[in-house]
């Protein structure tokens, strides 16, 4: 069966690490178009429980100011090699696009429903970065979690942090991984 470009898009896929991402990121135009790609995700309820913030120049440094100064403060222990990892994880890549999940009470949209709806966001995000010829991470770690990172960033109640979409320019493309046989994943139900 010949493939399609979409498949073979899908099939191509991969992370490229922050580290390898340097400019120049997307502009304007090309993150909205990236963004009006990412928001065609299956949505139940059309809750779009997702917002974006974007972290790029100086505010990156920034960010990675304050995530030294919280690193240190989560643990006075910590090696100094530690806290100048958290002081640089937001400065390689030139474009950070931060999707925040809002889920809402909703009696027929379940928040677990909400929140695939927002991993498809991070995933389709990627996609698109890839499809216009940027490299991607989507990445996490502690700060995605931390109340004090939340609080720096602006998130209101009930929102929280999907993960971190670094984009840019990859100056490498990382080799394949090795990848599950959907073959042995795959079990008939036969009820």
């Amino acid at each position: 069966m010949p493939d399609s470009p979409a498949l073979q898009a899908l099939d191509a896929r991969r992370s490229v690490p922050a580290l390898q991402l340097g400019a120049p990121g997307p502009d304007p135009e090309t993150l909205l178009r990236m963004l009006a790609s990412a928001v065609r995700v299956p949505d139940h309820g059309k809750m779009v429980p997702y917002r974006f913030l974007k972290i790029d120049g100086d505010a990156r440094h920034s960010l990675g100011a304050f995530l030294a100064e919280r690193s240190r403060a989560r643990d006075p222990q910590a090696s100094d090699a530690q806290v100048e990892k958290d002081r640089m994880r937001f400065s390689h890549a030139p474009l950070i696009i931060t999707v925040i999940a809002r889920p809402r009470p909703n009696p027929k949209v379940p928040e677990q429903e909400q929140l695939m709806t927002v991993g498809c966001v991070c995933f389709a995000l990627m996609q698109a970065a890839q499809a216009l010829g940027f490299g991607a991470q989507w990445l996490t770690a502690w700060m995605a979690f931390d109340p004090a990172v939340q609080a720096h960033l602006g998130l209101a109640e009930g929102e929280r942090i999907a993960g971190f979409i670094h984009i840019g320019t990859p100056k490498l493309l990382p080799p394949e991984r090795e990848r599950p046989d959907p073959a042995t994943l795959l079990q008939d139900w036969e009820g």
